[in-house]
């Protein structure tokens, strides 16, 4: 049995088992026994999710609960995979008051001995643990054929370009602990998309990452089933992909947003530096007041339409808001009368040469600059980077 602390924190494993009788005896009996005792720091929980299997997976879990006083069971109508874990969440979280919620499957394919390290990962202050089989020390089981291991290897690739995570390694895997505060509850758990097949795992997994201050890998040796046989297949393999291209596609509309407003901006520029020129003005200084203006023009255009979610209203506010975009891209105003002006006075002060300048400028200087403190600072987006925080 568990010893119960006050001032431990409460991790929760979340185990869906649907006719899973065969399985779900072993499981038990190998995590209290076996895997538990050995788990310190923390008060360990199992919560297994019945959907009322008719091969009796339920009064088998029933059995070991006067045994067990961590062993708890949440029976609930058959509604798919993603939404047993999703119950079981939720039940963790409402009714269990976990602190950390781990995913795990019943059929031995995540072996027991992998949940001290990601309980260890966790107490080391990772706020979201993936177990990966594709870092030194995981892998997937000698037995696959070869054409099951590549299609896990590339698609879990293919998910990986797709979401631009490159430093993780393994995208699709189900063995995973989450930090509830500031993780799992900012999540709608009602709304993940696929609830009903495997593909919510990437939504789960995706929106996980990007609450987390601290992702880290654990190596997990992925096995075979030991009982019955898979239940992936390729209607879950396509779910799964388009679950990903959907992400992929949202997670990059701002971006796009940011470079239409972007491309609005570069015409104001672009036409207020002609429309100055010609009025008298140098060259420098018809290129400080276009770019002002164009300044202007994307403050007003991020924050209807790129920054929509977040929006600002106040009048006040959005004095302020403006003063620090206005000197968030002092750089812009300073950098690109600059360029513009040595430029044109290297090769010509013409409209040709001055486009180009712009354009120059704007490529590889501005835009990318503007991109990342418009996401940082205006209208806070993005996480600040641990290396520019001091240690407290």
């Amino acid at each position: 049995m568990c010893i119960v602390s006050l001032s431990m924190d409460k991790i929760v494993i979340v185990m869906p088992a649907y006719n899973e009788a065969e399985n779900i005896k072993l499981m038990i009996t190998e995590l209290f026994n076996e895997v538990f005792p050995k788990v310190e720091n923390v008060e360990m929980h199992l919560l297994v999710v019945d959907d009322y299997s008719p091969d009796g997976t339920g009064d088998i879990v029933k059995s070991f609960q006067d045994k067990y006083k961590n062993l708890h069971m949440l029976q609930k109508q058959k509604e798919g995979l993603g939404w047993a874990y999703i119950r079981g969440f939720q039940y963790a979280i409402d009714k269990l008051n976990a602190d950390a919620v781990m995913e795990m499957d019943a059929d031995f394919q995540h072996p027991p001995r992998f949940v001290k390290p990601m309980v260890e990962a966790y107490l080391n202050g990772a706020d979201y643990c993936i177990g990966s089989r594709y870092i030194k020390g995981g892998s997937v089981p000698r037995q696959w054929a070869l054409s099951r291991k590549a299609i896990s290897y590339f698609g879990n690739l293919f998910i990986r370009l797709v979401l631009l995570k490159p430093s993780i390694h393994d995208l699709t895997t189900g063995f995973r602990l989450a930090r509830v505060k500031g993780i799992l509850d900012k999540i709608d758990l009602n709304n993940l998309m696929e609830p009903t097949r495997f593909a919510y795992k990437v939504d789960l997994l995706y929106q996980c990452i990007k609450n987390s201050k601290k992702t880290v890998e654990v190596p997990l040796e992925f096995a075979a089933r030991t009982k019955e046989v898979s239940k992936f297949n390729p209607k879950e393999m396509t779910s799964t992909f388009k679950v990903a291209i959907i992400l992929g596609i949202k997670d990059k509309i701002r971006f796009i947003k940011f470079g239409v407003v972007g491309f609005v901006g570069f015409a104001v520029n672009y036409l207020g530096l002609e429309l100055l020129k010609r009025l008298g003005l140098s060259t420098y200084f018809a290129t400080l007041f276009a770019t002002e203006a164009a300044i202007v023009s994307n403050f007003i255009l991020n924050n209807i339409w790129t920054f929509k979610d977040k929006i600002i209203t106040s009048f006040k506010d959005l004095i302020v808001q403006f003063l620090k975009f206005n000197f968030s891209s002092l750089f812009a105003v300073i950098v690109q009368p600059l360029i513009v002006a040595g430029v044109a006075k290297l090769f010509g002060d013409t409209s040709l040469i001055r486009f180009g300048a712009l354009i120059f400028a704007l490529i590889f200087v501005i835009v990318p600059y503007n991109y990342v403190v418009y996401n940082l600072f205006i209208w806070r987006t993005w996480k600040i980077p641990k290396f520019f925080k001091r240690d407290r």
